[in-house]
């Protein structure tokens, strides 16, 4: 087997894609000759501050290239985050700020490394190419581009005969893009299937600008917790890879037992024979479904945190889910003094403070769900106003738990 036959074959491993194979072939072989590395390519938009397991999938292809020897830029988008990418949406997305896109991505920044290589990786921010561009340049750039072409895009185009709204700044998206790929020259753009769209958009635009057109690479999305939609941050269904230990655990084990496979493949390191095996052991009955869950859940909290933590985690789930025991470690929450009334404090409200809950509104919605506890007693009745008392446990879910401490002044 040559070099770049080796090549091409861990590059299509886990890979959904490649448009077209062939010209990837000849680009290898050309850079192994001129020992010239691919410009690979993948852009991130930091909508959000936490990159999770989804991302991983396409991050760990990455990384493929970076150990053959290819140079990776990873294209931050502050500028196309503003925008918000309209893939698979079916209403237009409300436009970040500048603040809260460079506050996000300063957290990709430091997240992403934990997959690649920060010694063989360059960071771009594409406001670098298109904040220059004055009003001249972008309507060059809208004119590469037709108003039918773009309606072939299928999120667009079931938005378009369903009678809803497409913003006019939606069809710069993809445009805005695949100008990256004009900026940096690429050889090769990654993403996940739901970009298929915005990576020929990269292709077509080098074209049009006088350059050899990039390879479109599409990786699997990785379905969420929910085991219904992609994992997504503003779905609420994802796992973060900075989240804790024992709360990336916990959520791996509340994972459908159908999606332990796919999560597998697509998330950990096991090898091919290992996979198998599981595989054949669940079908056969020999493995239980919940043993292979907590060696998936192991498997991914080593990759991120380690095997100690790892092994800490599973001993906590063990303890709290199987003994029916209480965390060693419960967080303490000081009920502050200018939070109560007469002594009390209504429920939702204590809920929010200590953290147990994003709103009121939520927090309704889980006490009426029968999702809370205090000291192990059952709450439903949302209306409730409860006197605090020190060392009382308050429990949300299965994995949220705080100890009341009360202010002195109390």
């Amino acid at each position: 087997m040559s070099e770049w036959e080796r090549q091409l074959e861990i590059i299509k491993r886990g890979a959904v894609e490649i448009i077209p194979e062939e010209e990837l072939k000849e680009k290898l072989r050309r850079s192994l000759a001129a020992g010239r590395p691919l410009q690979v390519k993948l852009g991130l938009d930091p909508t959000a501050p936490d990159i999770h397991l989804g991302h991983t999938v396409v991050l760990k292809k990455l990384r493929h290239f970076q150990d053959l020897g290819h140079q990776v830029t990873l294209v931050l988008g502050d500028y196309t985050a503003r925008v918000g990418d309209p893939s698979g949406k079916t209403e237009t997305r409300k436009p970040l700020t500048g603040e809260e896109v460079m506050a996000n991505a300063r957290t990709y920044e430091a997240q992403v490394f934990k997959i690649l290589d920060p010694d063989r990786t360059r960071v771009r921010f594409n406001s670098e190419w298109l904040a220059p561009l004055d009003f001249a340049a972008v309507l060059e750039l809208a004119s590469k581009y037709t108003v039918a072409r773009m309606l072939e895009r299928d999120d667009f185009a079931k938005r378009f005969h369903g009678g809803l709204p497409i913003s006019i700044h939606e069809f710069f998206y993809p445009l805005m893009q695949g100008y990256d790929s004009v900026a940096l020259k690429a050889d090769v753009e990654l993403g996940g299937t739901d970009q298929k769209f915005n990576l020929l958009m990269g292709r077509t635009l080098q074209k049009e600008y006088g350059q050899e057109p990039q390879i479109a690479l599409t990786t699997p999305l990785l379905e969420g917790l929910d085991g219904v939609h992609k994992m997504s941050k503003s779905l609420g269904n994802y796992i973060g890879i900075t989240e804790p230990p024992r709360e990336m655990y916990g959520k791996l084990m509340s994972l459908a037992d159908e999606l332990m496979p796919r999560y597998f493949e697509l998330a950990t390191p096991v090898s091919i024979e290992e996979l198998r095996a599981l595989k054949a052991g669940l079908e056969a009955g020999s493995v239980h479904p919940r043993d292979a869950k907590m060696r998936l859940a192991r498997a991914i909290v080593e990759v991120y945190h380690g095997k100690e933590a790892a092994a800490a985690a599973e001993t906590e789930f063990r303890k709290v889910f199987q003994q029916r025991e209480l965390p060693t470690d419960i967080p303490a929450f000081s009920v502050p003094s200018g939070a109560l009334t007469g002594g009390r404090i209504w429920l939702p409200k204590l809920l929010v403070l200590a953290g147990l809950s994003a709103s009121t509104s939520e927090a309704r919605r889980l006490i009426g769900q029968g999702a809370v506890k205090i000291n192990e007693t059952k709450v439903t009745n949302a209306d409730t106003e409860i006197e605090p008392v020190s060392d009382w446990i308050i429990q949300v879910g299965r994995r949220k738990f705080v100890r009341l401490t009360l202010d002195r002044e109390t």
